[in-house]
C-alpha cells in the first residue's frame, strides 16, 4: 500500500474515531442494562396480579375502549395492545395537538385498572437517552450520523490493520513492550475479533434512527393510495365497531398472532383505517408484522398490506440490536461483546493522547 493511501485510510480511521467516540461510548453504556430491561424489570417492577374475574366472560374491545376514553376526557385513542400472558388489554391515548401519552392497562375480565407492564422509569430514561438524548428526531439523526461514523472507523481500522498481519501472528499481544505497544495490540486484537458485532451493531442502530421517516415514508407512498376516496378524516362518533374490525382482519389474515391496533389519525395508520397488525410465531417471524387495513366507517377490509422490504428491515433490526430474539444466552453474548467495545474506544482515546504526549 502506497504511504499517501496509508496516510489516508489512517486520516479517516482517526477522525471518524474522535468525533464519534464520546458518543459511542455513551451508547455502549447505556446499551449495556438495556439488553437485560426484560430481566430487570421483571425483578423491579413485578407484581402478583389475578384479574377480578378469571374464569368470568371478557370485555368486548368497544367496551375496554370506552371504559379507557372515560377515564381520559378530551383524549382520543392511539392504540391498543394485548399481554400475552394476561387477559388484559393496554391503551394507549392523546390529547389532540400534544405530543404525551396516556398508557392505560385495563382488566378486560372487568373494566378495572391492571397493574402496569410499562417500563422502569429508570430502564426509560437509559433508553430515550439511547435512542435520541432527548432531542426528538434531531437527536435520532444525529446519533445515525455517529453510526455512520463507527463504520467508516472500522472499514478504515481494517485497512490500516492488514499490513501489520503479514508482520505479526494474528492475535499477538507484544506483552513486553511498552504501554502503548501493549494497548494498541490489544486495540487490534479486540477490534478484529468483535469486528462483525460491532458492525452488525453499528448498521442496525443507523436503521433505527431512521425510524420515524421509514414510517412517514410507507404511509405517503404504500398506503397513500388508499386514503384517496376520502375527503375529511373518520371523526371518533362515525366509527364502526372495533371488535367487529379486529374480526374481519383476523379473517384477512389466518393463522397469524394479533399484536395491536393504531386508530385513525396515529402514526401507524391514515386518518380513515384502523390500522389491526399481526405476527408470525416463530423468533423471526414475531418481528415482522403485516395489518390489515379497516375502513373506519363502514367496517370493511381496505386491504392486507404486507410492509415494504425497508419497513421489514427496520422491524428485524430493533431486536437484533439488542440480542432480543435468542434468549439469555445470546443476551449475555451481547453484552460481553458490549464490554469489549467499550475497552476498544476506551483504548483508542488512549492511544491517541499518547501519541500527542497528552499521557505517559
Amino acid at each position: 500500500m502506497k504511504s499517501s493511501t496509508l496516510r489516508a485510510w489512517s486520516w479517516v480511521h482517526k477522525w471518524s474515531s474522535l468525533v464519534s467516540t464520546l458518543f459511542l461510548l455513551m451508547l455502549c453504556v447505556t446499551g449495556l442494562p438495556l439488553v437485560f430491561t426484560h430481566e430487570i424489570e421483571e425483578v423491579a417492577m413485578h407484581q402478583a396480579w389475578t384479574p377480578a374475574h378469571p374464569d368470568g366472560p371478557r370485555l368486548s374491545l368497544d367496551q375496554v375502549l370506552e371504559t379507557a376514553l372515560a377515564r381520559k376526557p378530551g383524549e382520543v385513542a392511539a392504540f391498543m395492545s394485548f399481554d400475552v400472558e394476561r387477559p388484559v388489554v393496554n391503551v394507549t391515548t392523546v390529547q389532540p395537538g400534544k405530543s404525551g401519552y396516556s398508557f392505560q392497562p385495563i382488566d378486560q375480565t372487568s373494566g378495572d385498572p391492571a397493574p402496569s407492564v410499562a417500563g422502569h422509569p429508570v430502564m426509560e430514561f437509559l433508553l430515550q437517552l439511547h435512542t435520541d438524548m432527548f432531542l426528538g428526531l434531531a437527536g435520532m439523526l444525529f446519533l445515525g450520523a455517529m453510526g455512520l461514523l463507527l463504520v467508516a472507523a472500522l472499514v478504515s481500522g481494517v485497512v490500516l490493520y492488514a499490513p501489520f498481519m503479514r508482520k505479526l501472528p494474528f492475535g499477538a499481544v507484544r506483552a513486553r513492550k511498552a504501554a502503548r505497544t501493549r494497548w494498541l495490540d490489544y486495540h487490534n486484537l479486540l477490534g478484529a475479533v468483535t469486528l462483525a458485532w460491532v458492525l452488525v451493531v453499528g448498521v442496525t442502530g443507523v436503521v433505527n434512527t431512521l425510524a420515524t421517516p421509514i414510517i412517514a415514508y410507507w404511509k405517503d407512498t404504500a398506503l397513500k393510495e388508499l386514503t384517496q376516496a376520502y375527503d375529511k378524516p373518520a371523526p371518533s362518533n362515525e366509527r364502526s365497531s372495533l371488535a367487529a374490525a379486529v374480526e374481519r382482519a383476523k379473517l384477512a389474515l389466518p393463522g397469524k398472532q394479533l399484536q395491536f391496533v393504531a386508530f385513525p389519525g396515529s402514526s401507524y395508520s391514515t386518518d380513515h383505517h384502523y390500522a389491526v397488525f399481526f405476527h408470525g410465531d416463530t423468533p423471526l417471524t414475531a418481528h415482522l408484522t403485516t395489518p390489515a387495513l379497516i375502513d373506519a366507517r363502514t367496517g370493511q377490509l381496505s386491504a392486507v398490506a404486507p410492509t415494504p422490504w425497508y419497513v421489514k428491515t427496520l422491524s428485524l433490526s430493533q431486536p437484533l440490536h439488542f440480542g432480543d430474539y435468542g434468549g439469555l444466552p445470546l443476551k449475555i453474548l451481547w453484552a460481553l461483546l458490549d464490554l469489549a467495545t467499550i475497552v476498544i474506544l476506551g483504548s483508542g482515546v488512549y492511544l491517541w493522547l499518547v501519541k500527542r504526549g497528552s499521557v505517559q
